[in-house]
């Protein structure tokens, strides 16, 4: 994996860049659809392609691996192949999944012991297998093992849920160098920084992860319920202090406008089930703010959801008749919308890079942002 900083804005921190990967050609800042159990919900592959033109998706460890599990993503040749998706794909590594089954895991410092949600078989992640487990999937960006925890926590545990995570690291890094990918091409793995919302935690867990000078970095335990303005303290301390020539990817955020105010702080990469699952539920994300497409109001707009993103999906169905395909439950309106609002964010990382490289950033964005809080 290669970086190169290509423009930075003289106004914020917001960077413009290309990853280049095995797998081709990202261009930051970027979003990332999520594809958990290697599918993005309702859509072709064909259509990530050539409608929402994504660089890059998501699949998910925890899920995977529990379904179809390790031995048919071997036999497929790795998930690319599995899925026939010929871009990159970075892998969650399961931390946030074990996290959100409170109620079924068990962690220790060998690591976590958690039941199946789709049988409630027990099985064991450590830092190792989570590792061994992504080399078979074939991700382009795996991601280390670590605790992700909630919001509000207290510092003690924060602490030494930090510590645990770092040692993690070090035991990710050790099995990871000492094998190699299953397929051919380079995987690169990623540390995350955790520390809750503590700003010397933060701190702490963020020169550590630079020290251990990895290709790329993450930041996660964000966007879990804390206030904005706290995820924003917390990326802007991180920022500061993760290098700067290596791509910074910010986990699980967010909304179109926590994008903007995220790029605005140094961020270069992100994802967000918020697209796809709102999408799902009738709410759609536009150039002029948001649309819960439900609404009356909308019954006899025969107008396009958004001609500003171009494409076909955005341009070429009318508002009302999106509202008549969710409001009667019709599997098609549930993969317009989804196609819309992943063309959006995908369209408005891209307009955010045209702005920084033309050197007008900062003031597009706090234009933008006013229009995204809007509900229209």
């Amino acid at each position: 994996m290669k970086f190169k900083l290509e423009s930075t804005d003289k106004e914020s921190k917001a960077r413009a860049g290309e990853i280049t990967t095995d797998h081709g050609v990202i261009q930051t800042p970027i979003f990332m659809p999520v594809g958990t159990a290697g599918t993005v919900k309702g859509v072709h592959q064909r259509e990530l392609h050539n409608d929402v033109q994504s660089p890059i998706i998501l699949g998910n460890t925890y899920h995977l691996y529990l379904r179809p599990g390790m031995d048919i993503m071997e036999k497929a040749g790795g998930l690319h192949k599995f899925i026939n998706w010929d871009k990159p794909i970075l892998t969650d590594s399961g931390g946030y999944q074990v996290y959100s089954l409170s109620g079924a895991r068990k962690i220790k410092e060998e690591g976590v012991v958690f039941q199946s949600h789709i049988d409630g078989s027990r099985h064991l992640f450590t830092p190792e297998n989570v590792m061994d487990i992504q080399r078979t999937i074939g991700a382009d960006f795996i991601m280390a093992f670590d605790e992700c925890t909630p919001y509000p926590c207290d510092y003690g545990y924060a602490k030494r849920s930090m510590e645990m995570t770092h040692r993690w690291l070090k035991r990710c890094c050790d099995r990871f160098d000492s094998t190699e990918g299953k397929y051919g091409y380079d995987q690169t793995l990623m540390p995350i920084v955790q520390g809750s919302t503590y700003t010397d935690l933060r701190k702490k867990s963020a020169e550590t992860i630079a020290s251990f000078d990895r290709e790329a970095n993450a930041i996660g335990g964000l966007s879990v319920g804390e206030p904005h303005d706290e995820m924003y303290a917390m990326t802007d301390v991180v920022c500061d202090i993760l290098p700067w020539d290596k791509p910074r990817y910010l986990m699980g955020v967010g909304t179109p406008s926590n994008l903007l105010e995220c790029i605005a702080l140094g961020i270069d990469m992100f994802d967000c089930v918020m697209p796809t699952r709102n999408a799902r539920n009738g709410m759609l994300f536009t150039s002029e703010g948001t649309i819960n497409i439900k609404n009356k109001k909308w019954e006899s707009d025969f107008s396009p959801i958004d001609t500003a993103l171009g494409g076909y999906v955005s341009t070429n169905h009318t508002k009302a008749y999106l509202r008549h395909l969710i409001i009667s439950k019709e599997l098609l309106g549930a993969q317009i919308a989804t196609l819309h609002n992943l063309s959006f964010y995908l369209w408005l990382v891209g307009e955010a890079r045209k702005h920084i490289i033309e050197g007008d950033f900062a003031t597009w964005k706090n234009m933008m942002v006013k229009k995204l809080d809007t509900r229209l």
